[in-house]
């Protein structure tokens, strides 16, 4: 099996390896035996080639690695596209949070106004690379973790269909740690989530038929052991009635959280762009230390993963169980193997709704669990969502789309429109100069800012 990795000078690239070359330790039927990279920084994709020759060394089997020079020779007799691709590269993170954040409004790569300027400057992309997808690959499936990974998958699947699947690692990571919580083993565990893409809840979790969650919410120890317990607090997590998506802090505590990065003397985006800078160049002076200095690198960023909101909730440190979430290289392996060998799972997916929520159109894309097979993800019935929860999706979902239409059409007005209605915007004048500083190359096919494929 063929695996391509658009945005292969990514640096997280390795942990997919890792998981390859887990594959390749149990001499698993029908693993990948050629991993593909492409990449439009060269320096990235050969340091990153470096990393994963290290870190394959000993282990038999390890599929053989190449570096695509184009996008078509990387896409031609592939069976798996993973897309991870970051347009506008970190420096384009920066800007998305700074914008906003000047404003007076929360600057997030993928949510709220960044989300919206980052989502701008992405879709028309990802749909350069889904339409060679169908005229080059046309029987790959592709898995899209490019951010913002619903508004993505969905302006890939007008393309693609039901052959471009989103995944992300916060749901699983989330079942996981609140699994572990509740005293049970996560690979046993049954549950219900739903939600959009960084906007989802985990209404149930059971084991046996027993839902472990009303006991887990009355529990203020058990909540306080583990991530999204500690980051909501047991008051609010009890008067919800189920566990929120971790990113549904910047919504519930919008105002603590917009303190807390103000306060901040750097923005994410800014942290990871020296880190990931200063590593790339130490790596490329140095390939034979480029593994040593990922690890290093690796561990520093998730343990600073979404510190504001930990600032903002009486700040504490990422424990070693919030920090082992389930991956989303894990997530990406299961779904290749549940595809590629017809063996059923379930798995938490961005996946086209049909009728999982009535409220919502049947091509609007949804993340939820999903049964997968030999014939893609299907989304599983799930019970209604309370009014609050879908309202909150509803709007969310307009302005995925305006923003869809405003980087398709060239229409600023539709980018005007995805700024001013969300929720973490809301006001029109704010939102229309935040457009105005993000400049018009935000809603134009040309400019710097959409060059193929930056990781």
């Amino acid at each position: 099996m063929r695996l391509t990795i658009l945005g292969g000078g990514g640096f997280r690239v390795p942990l997919v390896h890792r998981a390859l070359l887990d594959d390749a330790r149990r001499d698993t039927p029908g693993r990948c035996t050629e991993l593909v990279l492409y990449d439009t920084d060269s320096m990235r994709m050969r340091v990153i080639s470096s990393v994963l020759a290290a870190q394959a060394e000993g282990v038999p089997g390890a599929p053989a690695v190449r570096l695509a020079h184009s996008l078509d020779d990387a896409l031609r007799g592939t069976d798996f596209v993973f897309s991870a691709i970051r347009v506008g590269g970190t420096a384009g993170r920066v800007l998305d949070e700074r914008i906003p954040l000047s404003e007076g409004v929360l600057g997030q790569e993928t949510v709220g106004a960044g989300g919206v300027l980052y989502g701008l400057r992405t879709v028309l992309v990802a749909l350069e690379i889904a339409e060679r997808v169908a005229a080059v690959a046309p029987r790959a499936w592709v898995i899209n973790f490019t951010n913002p990974a619903g508004m993505v998958t969905e302006a890939m699947s007008a393309v693609l269909g039901r052959r471009v699947i989103g995944i992300c690692d916060s749901p699983v990571g989330l079942v996981r740690r609140a699994a572990r919580a509740a005293g049970a083993d996560p690979e046993r565990v049954s549950f219900d989530y739903v939600g959009l893409n960084h906007l989802g809840w985990l209404r149930s979790l059971r084991v046996d038929g027993t839902d472990l969650l009303p006991r887990l919410l009355a529990d203020d120890a058990a909540l306080g052991s583990f991530e999204e317990g500690k980051l909501f607090g047991a008051d609010w997590l009890r008067a919800l009635g189920c566990l929120p998506n971790e990113y549904l802090h910047y919504y519930y505590f919008r105002r603590e959280t917009l303190r807390s990065v103000l306060e901040s003397p750097e923005t994410r985006g800014q942290f990871l762009d020296e880190q990931q800078s200063g590593f790339f160049a130490q790596a490329a002076a140095a390939p034979d230390r480029s593994y040593e200095l990922w690890e290093r690198t690796r561990l520093q960023r998730e343990s600073t993963y979404m510190a504001e909101s930990r600032a903002a909730s009486g700040g504490w440190q990422r424990d070693s169980c919030d920090l082992d979430g389930g991956g989303y290289d894990k997530v990406a392996l299961a779904l290749m193997a549940a595809i590629a060998r017809d063996e059923p799972t379930r798995l938490i997916l961005n996946v086209p709704n049909g009728t999982t929520v009535p409220g919502l159109s049947a091509d609007a894309i949804i993340e939820t669990v999903c049964e997968v097979t030999g014939e893609g993800a299907r989304p599983l019935p799930c019970p209604p969502l309370r009014e609050d929860q879908l309202g909150l999706m509803l709007q969310l979902k307009a302005v995925e789309r305006a923003t869809i239409a405003a980087a398709v059409h060239e229409d600023r007005d539709a980018a005007l429109r995805a700024l001013a209605l969300h929720p973490l915007v809301d006001s029109p004048a704010v939102a229309a100069r935040i457009l105005e500083r993000a400049g018009r190359g935000a809603v134009r096919r040309t400019g710097g800012d959409t060059s193929p494929l930056p990781a």
